[in-house]
This record gives structure tokens, sequence and C-alpha cells, in this order.
């Protein structure tokens, strides 16, 4: 009857600009969804010259290079007797669009640009690209002369419309499309669209799959079909991180899941599913179908091919499951690691160096490295080619298998506990014990001699000597003598990161990751370059809240025993001299306000869009515990130390995206670094209404 239709979705492991190796991925995309049986290929947004091109989208050589891809896909056996669905940028009557390419055996079936464009947070898709506002309209596209060649086409629709094959009905969305109001599936569905595809580059942030899920499952619970979802994975040049999560839905309910995170650069899902459960779902809701009656329909491209085989009765179909989430904790275990594990190996470094403090930011730090190794072994384990021949590159030993997490720690990170005369014992032995624990190479230093070289330096050009508070010094004094301890530290970490490996006559060099998080960032709780300028930093879009959480998971689920003194100790940044040998510098204690009033400050300022007065009024009733001048008095304090120190976020270390109140500078959270910072006009209407 034709009945059972057998489609492919797919996570890609793109990297903006590797048009070989993203060809590559495609192919083998492609060859395991016909092994499978799939008469349809879904592939990620963009994935011929990758998601993150940015203002490369503007050189015309990346569209040159998107089309020599894709003649090379048209031209291929690979991709006969499939529709292949995949992403490039195309210039329409020299207008750049987002663009889906649908062809079968040779030809182009369809150029389908993308209708809304991501334009918030991370995104900045109208920056280089125009949104398709012609709605169910299509014009002619003149191809270029590389692609004639091979379909023998010289013009192919492109526009707003769908694909009639023998069976069905196949509408496409792509990415935004899915989360805009006005969906495209909607008035699809309407008009008898019973498949739809979403090529999406939608970034890992915490907590946030369950909402893709239930955006996918609702497409189809209200009017039927069947919703296809592709997504990039992996890091594909810079802060983000791709979390997959393919998937295939039907009816409302999930019908196949990919993985979330793992390090597999394809990964294919199949599903055969019965258009007749479709028909069968919408033929009673009476609302749609007098909707239908009125929609306005969409140009039908036809196309002389069918999804499902004639006789195909006895054909499996798939089976609803249960869509399974990761925890929060085990999501910063997985996502920074793969990214960790991308950059390493994209950047053909030899491992990282790691300042380890011995407090919970660097020991966080080091346990997500620690997780890649655990990914990297099991990756081996499983057969995968492709890690095993970079762990093999890594490490520079062609016979090299891991198969120890530990033993391959000790191989890609080197651990460094740098003490000062203001350093306790207590904190280089838990950073001794964790890098026991977890492998890592570890060096014990002192950098006392260097700093006092530096200050001798300045009292030789002066005449004068800096002092700390505690002997008698200014609080100018006392600053700088511990931002110059910092900042040795620094130095230091990249000069062991480029010889370690050389004193060691081993090949390469090392990335150094810093491990500052997102709260410490926010209220500028740190030194400007100090160990905080690092390479790359796996946990500065985290917070101190959920990085608590997630040491406790490494003691329980990686037996990491040090990491219980870890978390009982407050955190310092020990840069003031002890009393009395123990350390007397907190940093709740220095920042004036703990970690938790700064996670509810970060969201109130960027996800609650609040400045002093708006933050001020949505606190006095959060805050019901302590009076409104309490309050006030708190805010004020925030947005001062806040604009005081924003300039350190211009220089802030790429971190990994992973929450939506992040103050990174670079084009997640565009704001002045020059404020008047007495904030004078907002101050006094928050006065106002305390008194």
């Amino acid at each position: 009857m034709g009945r059972a239709v057998t489609v492919a979705t797919c996570a890609l492991n793109q990297w903006a600009l590797d048009f070989e190796g993203n060809l590559e991925r495609i192919f083998r995309s492609i060859d395991i969804a016909k092994s499978k049986g799939a008469r349809y290929r879904l592939g990620p947004e963009l994935e011929i010259c990758g998601y993150g091109c940015s203002d490369h989208f503007y050189e015309s050589d990346t569209l040159l290079h998107s089309f020599q891809v894709l003649e090379k896909l048209l031209e291929s056996p690979a991709t006969q007797d499939i529709i292949c669905d995949v992403g490039m940028p195309v210039l329409h009557r020299n207008v750049r669009y987002n663009c889906r390419v649908i062809f079968l055996n040779k030809k182009i079936l369809l150029i389908r640009p993308k209708i809304s464009l991501a334009n918030a947070g991370n995104y900045r898709e109208l920056r280089w690209f125009t949104p398709w506002s012609k709605a169910r309209h299509v014009e002619e596209y003149f191809l270029p002369r590389i692609i004639q060649e091979v379909t023998g086409q010289e013009t192919v629709p492109f526009g707003d419309a769908v694909l009639a094959t023998k069976d069905t009905c196949v509408g496409t969305e792509i990415c935004e499309e899915l989360w805009a109001p006005n969906s495209p599936h909607i008035e699809m569905g309407l008009d008898g669209v019973e498949i739809f595809t979403n090529s999406s580059g939608s970034h890992h942030v915490l907590r946030k799959a369950h909402t893709r899920v239930d955006l996918v499952n609702s497409a189809t619970a209200k009017n039927g079909g069947i919703y296809i979802l592709a997504n990039q994975k992996g890091c594909d040049g810079d802060r983000l991180y791709y979390d997959g999560c393919a998937m295939i839905s039907m009816n409302g309910e999930t019908v196949a899941q990919g993985s979330q995170f793992s390090l597999d650069d394809v990964e294919v899902l199949v599903a055969t599913l019965d258009l007749e459960d479709v028909r069968s779902y919408r033929a009673e809701i009476s609302s749609s179908n007098l909707a239908a009656s009125k929609v306005n329909p969409y140009p039908r491209v036809k196309v002389n091919f069918a999804l499902s085989c004639p006789d195909d009765l006895a054909v499996p179909t798939c089976m609803p499951i249960q869509w399974r989430h990761h925890s929060p904790e085990e999501e910063i275990s997985l996502g920074p690691a793969c990214w960790l594990w991308d950059y390493l190996r994209r950047s053909k470094q030899a491992g990282f160096l790691l300042p380890l403090s011995g407090g919970i930011d660097s020991s966080a730090t080091a346990c997500i490295v620690y997780s890649m190794c655990h990914q990297v072994c099991l990756a081996v384990k499983n057969g995968n080619a492709d890690v095993l021949a970079d762990a093999r590159r890594i490490v520079n030993d062609e016979t090299y298998i891991p198969e120890d997490p530990r033993e391959f720690c000790k191989r890609v990170l080197t651990t460094c506990y740098m003490a000062s005369e203001n350093s306790s014992q207590d904190t280089c032995n838990r950073a001794k014990l964790l890098a026991e624990q977890i492998g890592s190479y570890h060096i014990n230093l002192n950098i006392d001699a260097a700093v006092k070289v530096v200050v001798g330096i300045f009292s030789v050009v002066t005449g004068r000597t800096p002092q700390f508070s505690v002997y008698g010094g200014s609080s100018r004094e006392s600053l700088a003598l511990q931002n110059v301890q910092a900042r040795m530290r620094m130095v230091l970490a990249y000069l062991f990161a480029q010889l370690t490996l050389w004193a060691r006559r081993m090949p390469g060099g090392l990335l150094v990751l810093g491990s500052a998080n997102v709260d410490e960032s926010l209220r500028g709780y740190l030194t400007k370059y100090d160990c905080s300028s690092a390479d790359i930093n796996p946990i500065g879009g985290i917070s101190k809240a959920d990085l608590k959480t997630f040491i406790q998971y490494c003691i329980e689920n990686f037996q990491l025993t040090a990491l219980r003194s870890i978390m009982s100790a407050p955190p310092t940044a020990e840069l003031e001299p002890l009393v009395d040998g123990q350390v007397a510098q907190t940093d709740e204690a220095d920042m004036g306000m703990t970690y938790a009033e700064l996670s509810i400050y970060g969201k109130l300022r960027k996800i609650g869009k609040a400045g002093p007065y708006s933050m001020f009024c949505k606190l006095i009733n959060i805050w019901k515990e302590i009076t409104p001048r309490e309050v006030a008095s708190k805010v004020k304090h925030f947005f001062r130390m806040y604009s005081v120190n924003r300039h350190k976020m211009t220089t802030l270390t790429p971190s990994y995206h992973a929450e939506n109140y992040s103050p990174d500078d670079n084009r997640f959270d565009l704001r002045p670094f020059l404020y008047n910072t007495s904030w004078s006009w907002q101050f006094r209407c928050i006065d106002k209404q305390v008194n």
C-alpha cells in the first residue's frame, strides 16, 4: 500500500569552514541512512560550511566552496535513490539566505530559504542573512555553472514551498522557525503536509533540552504528523557546544532519540513510521479539519519518488519511547568535557595545563577534564576509530590505546599548584590529593621569588615599598600586592604550558585552562590578567551553586574522595597574609555578597532585563526577610561593583556557554564597559521608594 515511510535524521560534529571534513561527515551520514533503508536524509543547519562561520558568511569564498561541496554531493553515487536535505548559504538576486538545498538523483528539487532568523543571545543571523518574507511564494533560482553541469538544470524553485512525493507531503522548517509563535508547521499541517523537517544549529544551555523536546512533540500533538529534527553537535570553533539531541516524533510522542553528548562525529537516527497513523490521528480533530478548509495552499514541488515501498505490510514500525533527560550535574560533566575534547584535538595541542588551587572552581575544571578522559576511553572501547586516532596523535604514540581514564589523564593534563607565602598547607594538600586521584601530572612550585623581584623593581624606582593592610598598608597597596601575585601565576602558567613538555623531552605544547565561574565574572571578583586569563575556560558559564552540586556528583560517580575537603572549605583567593597559619581571607567577605545572591542578581540583570530600580522592586518581594533599606543597600553595592569591574569582561577568557545570564562581552551580553558608577538617577529612584 505504500504507507510505511523510512526517514533519517542526524547530528553531525561539523566545523566552521572545514569543507573537506564537513563533506566527509555528510557522506558518512548518507551512507548510514541508506544502509538502514532510509529514503529521506535530513542534516543540520548550514552543515556544508558549518554554522559558526560568523563574518566569513560575507565572503564569496564561503559561498563558492559551499557550492563546490554541493557539486561533490550531487555527482556522487552515494546520494542516489535517497532525498538529501543539506544546509548552506545561498546568494539569490544579490541577497544572502540561510537555505536548505533538497535534491534527488542529481536533480535539485527545491532551495528553501529560512523565514525566521535567530537573532537573540548568542545568535546574530540578521547580521549575515535576510529572512525570506514572501510566504508561499516561489521564484526561479539560476544555478551556478558548476551545478548546472551536474544536474542539467538551469533554474530551480527557490522559496516557501513543500515537496509532494508519490505517497506523502514534506514541509521544511529551519531551527528558529520551530520556536517562533507562528511556526510554519501549523499551516503546513493544515494544508496536508504530513512530514515536517527541522534543521537546527541549537546550542547547549543547562536545563534547556526538555524545552526543545517539548516543542517538537507539541508541534505534532495538536494536529498530528511526523516531525524530524537534525542538529549540529560539538564545538565548531567558538564558545558554544551544540548538543545534538536529534529526534523523530509522531503525533506528539518521541519515537527516536539521539544522544545529547557524545564523541561520535556522526550520529544517524532512522525510523519507519506509518502514514496511516497520522491520517487517522487527524481524522477526528474537527477544529483542524475546519481550519484546513480555509488555509492558503502552499506551492507543491512534485517529486516522482516515494518514501515508502509498495509492499510494506510486513515492515515493522517504530513505537513511542520515553525521553531520558540528563540531570544538570550530568550535563556539566558531559557537555564541557566534549567541548574540551573538540578544542584539544582540533587545536592540535598535546594537552592542558591547569593552575590547581585546591578550591572548588579549579577542582571542578580538573574533574571536567577527568570526565573527558572517561568519555575518550569509553568511545575507544565502543570502537570509535576517530577518537582513537585523535588520542594517539595527541599523546604522540601510534600504538597507544586509552583504556584507563587516570592513565590517559596523566598524559593530557598537567596540574600546577602555585604556592606563595599566603598559601595554606591545607589547599596545597587538597590540590595534591585530587591530582593523585584523577592521575594528572602534578607540579608544586612557589612564586614568592618572582613576586619579590617585581615588587623590588617598583621599590627601586619609587623609593617606596607597599605593604599589606594587616601590616599597616593602605587598601590600594594591599590590592596591588594581591594582584601582583595573581598576575605572576598567569605568567608562570603560560611559561609552563609552553615548556613543560619540552623539559620532559616530549613534543607539543599545552592549552592553559581558566577556572573563573560565571558569578565571579559577573561581580568582577578576579584580577585582570590573572589565572582567569587562559586559552579556554570550561566553567566560565556555570554558577557556583551548580559547580558545588557537580563536585558532589563527582564524589559519588568518580569516587574522588579528595573533593570532600574541598567542598567543606570556604572559598578563598589566598592572596592576603595568613593569620596564625590559617586563611583569613574569604571570597564572600571580600565580595560583600554571597554566591547565592550573585546568581539572583545575574538572572535578574540579564534574563529579567532589570536595571537597578527594577531589580530593587523585584527583590523586595523575593527577600521579604530583610527590610527594603537593606535590599536597596545590596542592590546598590552589586551595581557599583558590577559597573566598576565591567571592563574585565572585555578580556574574559573564551568560556563554555552554559547559562543564560553569562556576562560574556564577546557577543552574548553587550554592554558598555565605562559606566557612571554612581548610578545617581537610578539610586535616587530606589531611595524614594525606600523612604
